[in-house]
């Protein structure tokens, strides 16, 4: 089945070149040339990823972005943040605001194209776990309807914290890198972000924290990495 896609970007030449590489690898591409006609596009046609540029006049990628987030409908489709930033701090800041991914202009776009279809694999593939509910402490993790709660109060999570949640609580006791977590959960070499693991564990951390401040469900191993205890 062809993914649909959609690139918002108000460079038009950026959105052909994306638009042309990423049909030749057989996606559906939608095209908007800004944050306003981006969203009309997410409401009306079935998205299965976001291409988003992070500066543009008006609504700008930033908005796009806590828009979906924040939309019950639209909030686990991956993005894919693109800008000409490439500092660490815009970076973080990226996936602070709820985007999956960043890679910044210009860029090769057998590497865009090789990350969208990670990302489009990692949000389709279905979890192979013998049990439907996983059970920590006072959460529930409910693996078929991709549903975590807390004494009954449901998380809203994007994919990829759901995705590292999973991993952790499926391997409990393990302690997993930030390589390990970077190659399970994002599917490919990311050398150098690997931040973007410690930026999705404090998003786990304080949601979960905000409705179950009394257990400890994530662990910090001090140069190690992460586990779930």
């Amino acid at each position: 089945m062809t993914s649909n896609i959609l690139v918002i970007d108000d460079e038009i030449n950026i959105l052909e070149l994306i638009r042309f590489n990423l049909e030749l690898s057989n996606y559906k591409v939608f095209t908007a040339k800004n944050g306003k006609e981006g969203i009309e596009k997410i409401n009306k046609i079935n998205i299965d990823l976001i291409i988003l540029d992070l500066m543009m006049p008006e609504v700008d990628g930033i908005q796009v972005c806590k828009y979906v987030r924040g939309n019950e409908k639209f909030k686990t489709i991956p993005i894919i943040m693109l800008t000409a930033k490439s500092t660490e701090t815009d970076k973080i800041f990226g996936l602070e605001i709820g985007a999956d991914d960043y890679i910044t202009k210009p860029f090769s776009v057998k590497e865009l194209t090789a990350r969208v279809k990670a990302l489009l694999r990692r949000s389709t593939m279905e979890t192979n776990l013998s049990k439907e509910i996983i059970q920590l402490k006072n959460m529930t993790i409910n693996t078929t309807e991709h549903i975590v709660k807390i004494k009954e109060t449901e998380i809203k999570l994007t994919l990829k914290e759901y995705d590292v949640l999973l991993l952790l609580a499926n391997n409990k006791g393990k302690v997993f890198s930030r390589d390990n977590l970077l190659n399970e959960v994002w599917g490919y070499d990311y050398i150098g972000e690997t931040r973007t693991v410690d930026v999705h564990i404090r998003h786990l951390r304080k949601k979960i924290e905000e409705i179950d401040s009394e257990m400890e469900y994530i662990e910090t191993v001090r140069g190690v990495g992460y586990k779930i205890k």
